[in-house]
């Protein structure tokens, strides 16, 4: 077989049937890229290296477990989550006393910071989504990502509006309890709780 003409998704699918030469090619397709991304912001190759080996070996030993659609979203999305994690455990802590700032001036927001927060709780939200029956997915995503009143989602599916605030209610109960311990979610969950 050629591994080198299959797509993403033929490989992935071979992956989870424990083929070893599917996965070397899937390594060989996104090695150098998600290089290049790590040591774009960490500016270290050693680190960047280790960050990308542990990536495909976290992805080996959770092959029966992981439902991945687009290979190439969830590598990137997961090279970006691991940079985060380590710029943010290699940033010394900041004194909560005796802060250099004077009182009068703002913090400095990083945005690529932001970004990178943003993109590990939209990882995170998926993982958890994907655990939920698919219509209640469905509507959530009707609902937080493309913005629909509860009235039109119902109106899409047939159902009453309570059946659909009902879903939202279990899907929002769910994600709160999944990531009860991620300290960042408190902002990203006022945002979808208070949407309408």
């Amino acid at each position: 077989m050629l591994y080198t003409s299959l797509t993403d998704h033929e490989l992935w699918n071979a992956v989870r049937q424990n083929d070893e030469l599917a996965f070397t090619a899937l390594f060989d397709r996104y090695w150098v890229r998600l290089y290049k991304l790590a040591k774009s912001y960490l500016k270290n190759q050693e680190i960047s290296e280790e960050l990308v080996h542990d990536i495909f070996l976290n992805i080996w030993n959770r092959r029966q477990t992981l439902e991945i659609d687009s290979f190439q979203t969830f590598m990137l999305t997961a090279a970006r989550y691991q940079v985060y994690n380590r710029m943010r455990a290699a940033k010394p802590p900041r004194l909560i006393l005796g802060d250099t700032h004077p009182v009068n001036e703002p913090f400095q927001n990083n945005e690529g910071e932001d970004h990178l927060i943003e993109q590990e709780l939209q990882l995170q939200l998926q993982q958890y989504l994907v655990q939920l029956p698919k219509r209640c997915q469905e509507i959530f995503y009707l609902s937080r990502v493309k913005n629909l009143s509860n009235q039109e989602i119902a109106d899409s599916f047939g159902v009453s509006k309570r059946t659909v605030e009902n879903q939202i209610t279990l899907a929002l109960k769910h994600l709160r309890s999944c990531m009860k311990y991620t300290t960042t979610a408190a902002i990203f969950f006022r945002l979808l709780l208070f949407r309408h």
